[in-house]
């Protein structure tokens, strides 16, 4: 077995302690004579150390962020080259005599800071880990490249670990450097839709399995299931669901029908769900907010604007009316009745669709119980409303007949803890069982 030969850092001229920045081989590497060991970085300059020596790596001395001068030993390699260690010990110096000089850095203004996590990037650019390796220096993929490439691929965010060396013994070149960016570039964007770490559905011809027929999803549902998906994808979801008495209010909505049908206006129950909601909001003002773009800061909106959803026969649409707090029931169901038949015509604005801060989605008229609403983001909160049964009650003595509304309130968790998701149902159930309380 051969001795282990200290592998010392040659002549480098006037610097002393100086950085190292990069660590291009680990224990147990096998390397040759001129590889590259390691690099280092002056104020001034950036030149990498090469091995005098062909061996194998027992021990190194360095790492990443050390301090290192002429006579500073890198490593101790099993050397298989032949001679003493004597001489074997003074090679390096050689070697590094005969590298081109340190190549001038181009100077930085003093304003710009150089955090030590700047020095350490890299090293995580240098290697990958390959798939199914041991943890072992063996486990790493070494990018052989120039202190100049290495700046440049640095200042353009190009991993050399990904890059292809085309140059002698593989070495990378800027040229290398250079088409990855062009590669990139070139290649087609992910599906932003697709949300991230997300697999794809498969691809099935259908066909083999009987005969099909394929029609192009309207441009209304194109343009909400993208926001649907996105909003699914990005809001933590909680669905708290309920039974609200609506007996009385339903016998008031009935005495007044005939009043508002004169009017011109229809008096659906949505007209006072949506009172009661805001009555809600007042009290539960988070359920009436935004998450800031940075997601650290909570909007309040001291305005009430509720989205409505319609369905059209080009897909679902949410139209908002605009200060419901501020207006009585029969108008509101005069602009409901207004604003629902223009998206059914297709007629409505941009800005009948914008504004909103909490909506309803209504399927009382086709029928179901209980469903997960998804919240309509920017907002926080979203109601759903199924259609109301008569259902046997316990009052305490006997059951008897109630009028029973389900409904679902989903909210984003980030915002809304379960607790105050329950506070807001209950309340909710109260203002919709005594319709009256949305006037105190």
């Amino acid at each position: 077995m051969a001795d282990l030969i200290e592998l010392k850092v040659p002549d480098i001229g006037d610097f002393d302690s100086v950085e190292i920045i990069e660590v291009l081989v680990a224990e147990g590497d096998s390397i040759n004579a001129d590889q590259e060991v390691i690099t280092i970085e002056s104020d001034k300059a950036m030149m990498e150390i090469p091995s005098s020596l062909t061996g194998t790596i027992k021990e190194m001395k360095v790492k990443v962020g050390d301090k290192v001068s002429e006579g500073s030993v890198i490593a101790l390699i099993e050397s298989d080259d032949s001679g003493s260690s004597s001489e074997a010990e003074k090679p390096a110096e050689k070697t590094a005599e005969a590298k081109p000089a340190e190549k001038e850095k181009p100077a930085e203004p003093e304003s710009k800071p150089a955090p030590a996590a700047t020095m350490a990037a890299p090293q995580a650019e240098r290697t990958e880990t390959l798939p199914y390796a041991p943890d072992t220096g063996s486990a790493k993929k070494t990018s052989h490249a120039s202190p100049s490439v290495r700046q440049f691929a640095r200042e353009l965010g190009v991993p050399l670990a990904g890059v292809v060396g085309t140059g002698q013994k593989g070495r990378i070149t800027k040229e290398d450097v250079q088409n990855f960016v062009k590669q990139v570039m070139n290649s087609p964007a992910p599906k932003a839709a697709e949300g991230s770490g997300i697999p794809s559905v498969p691809v099935i011809n259908f066909e083999q399995f009987g005969e099909i027929e394929t029609k192009e999803l309207s441009r209304i549902k194109k343009i909400s299931g993208k926001h649907l998906h996105a909003c699914w994808l990005n809001i933590p979801h909680v669905t708290q669901f309920d039974e609200a008495d609506i007996t009385e209010l339903e016998e008031f909505r009935q005495e007044n029908k005939e009043m508002a049908a004169k009017k011109g206006v229809g008096l659906t129950p949505l007209v006072f769900i949506m009172k009661a909601v805001v009555a809600c909001l007042k009290q539960y003002p988070e359920f009436n907010a935004s998450l800031s773009e940075d997601k650290q800061s909570l909007i309040y909106k001291k305005y009430y604007n509720i989205g409505v959803a319609v369905d059209t026969p080009n897909g679902l649409m949410v139209p908002v009316i605009r200060d419901v707090d501020k207006k009585g029931f029969l108008e509101l169901a005069g602009e409901l009745g207004e604003i629902s038949a223009r998206a059914r015509e297709g007629t409505l604005t941009a800005k009948d669709l914008q504004g909103g801060t909490f909506s309803i989605s209504s399927l009382g008229g086709i029928g179901g119980q209980f469903f997960t609403p998804i919240v309509n983001a920017p907002e926080v909160a979203i109601l759903g409303v199924s259609r109301h049964q008569m259902k046997p009650v316990w009052n305490g003595k006997e059951f008897e007949p109630r009028l029973m509304l389900p409904l679902s309130i989903s909210y984003d968790h980030r915002v809304i803890d379960g607790a105050a998701g329950a506070r807001f149902t209950v309340m909710l159930n109260q203002m919709l069982s005594d319709i009256r309380k949305v006037l105190l």
